[in-house]
């Protein structure tokens, strides 16, 4: 029976310095983190102007300096974040990217996954593949964005987008929805982080491909 290989014998070395990261992936995933950083805190900005829940964010967390210019900066991370985000699904669609790395998913490996993360088990010693709970969050967050950007077309476009409008419930569920998918994909945010500080490899990965 073959024996696993150690991530540090020389073999392990090698297969540990294979391309794991494209480059058109690591451009499209900075800038897809700058362009997400830009809207959430230019639309915390644009939140305080006219809050939905009993609470605002501090000023010193938000950006734009004034809500025309929360405005502004909201609809510049949007472009981007639009443009970048349709490079990025069509490069993983068309590369095949998308199925490898995403696909099959199934609910059992997803709770093992999880039991094994949340003991600090999980292991993380081959890069090149995401486990059950990776792969659940990417496609959750893919996902999350598309809420948020189908929900700010209506808040952005109420009339022309009447339709969609509709289907979300009217002007004010999309404001929630909206919110709430921020929220999300925030959270999201937050515990991807707090993983690449447990994994550093992760991050070194991202910016060198290896």
């Amino acid at each position: 029976m073959a024996t696993p290989l150690h991530p540090y014998s020389q073999t392990g070395m090698a297969a540990s310095t294979r391309n794991i990261h494209p480059v058109w992936l690591r451009i499209t995933h900075w800038l897809n983190a700058l362009a997400v950083s830009i809207m959430i805190t230019s639309g915390w900005r644009i939140y305080n102007a006219s809050p939905l829940y009993e609470f605002r964010f501090a000023g010193g967390m938000t950006l734009g300096g004034w809500l025309g210019g929360a405005l502004q900066w909201h609809f510049a991370g949007m472009w981007l974040l639009a443009a970048n985000g349709l490079f990025y699904l069509t490069m993983n669609v068309g590369s095949g990217r998308l199925v490898r790395r995403f696909f099959p998913l199934s609910l059992r490996a997803f709770a093992i996954d999880l039991t094994a993360a949340l003991r600090g088990r999980l292991s993380h010693v081959d890069l090149r593949h995401y486990n059950a709970v990776q792969r659940v969050a990417y496609l959750f967050a893919m996902l999350n964005i598309a809420v948020l950007v189908l929900s700010g077309l209506v808040l952005w476009k109420s009339v022309q987008f009447d339709t969609l409008r509709a289907l979300l419930g009217g002007y004010e569920t999309a404001r929630h929805i909206h919110f709430i998918a921020m929220a999300f994909l925030s959270a999201f945010i937050l515990v991807h982080v707090l993983m690449v500080a447990l994994v550093p490899r992760t991050l070194a990965a991202m910016i060198r491909g290896k």
